[in-house]
């Protein structure tokens, strides 16, 4: 049996995952973004962020589901769009992205299975194979969509984080009740 989402059709194990998840945890570079990074002359560092990911993200707060950033990369750009949108557990610089997973998981008293996880790339792995479901964007690495529970249609930066948070919303009978903003 499966579901029918926005997107295409949900298995109904993706669809049972979605519905015990309380915690979203996001990669950014390829994620949030498609993850190219502009750099001018003077060495500053853009990032472009889709308004439909920023929907997402707030219609997931607006629920009480919480939602965290883990990434490699440290700039000031994560840290602004984050804030914007309610994000306040913001991890940057990160090289074990295990570390700030089992610290999420002990400040919100949760058990694995209800945490999902979007990622793009291989360093995105170790927390994927821990939590309850785990996504890849459409265009993420190979391998990496060939070990995670469900691939986005969507890539990343066009829209895939807002996918999963309507299928996490849609499984969980909030969708028609969650208020986000295009931010």
């Amino acid at each position: 049996m499966s579901h029918q989402g926005f997107y295409g059709p949900i298995s109904e194990d993706n669809w049972q995952r979605a519905a015990k998840i309380k915690l979203l945890i996001c990669d950014v570079d390829g994620v949030f973004s498609d993850g190219r990074i502009y750099m001018s002359n003077s060495g500053e560092e853009l990032k472009a962020f889709h308004t439909r990911d920023g929907y997402g993200v707030r219609s997931l707060l607006s629920c009480g589901i919480q939602v965290a950033v883990i990434t490699g990369r440290k700039s000031q750009i994560v840290e602004n769009r984050m804030t914007a949108l309610g994000v306040d557990k913001i991890y940057q610089g990160i090289d074990n992205k295990l570390e700030p997973y089992e610290a999420l998981l002990k400040h919100y008293d949760l058990e694995p299975e209800q945490v999902a996880y979007i990622g793009d790339d291989i360093v995105d792995l170790p927390v994927m194979k821990q939590v309850g479901l785990a996504v890849c964007v459409a265009d993420g690495h190979p391998w990496v969509r060939q070990h995670c529970h469900m691939v986005t249609q969507i890539a990343g930066g066009h829209g895939a984080l807002r996918e999963l948070a309507d299928l996490i919303l849609l499984s969980q009978d909030k969708f028609e009740n969650a208020h986000g903003m295009s931010i």
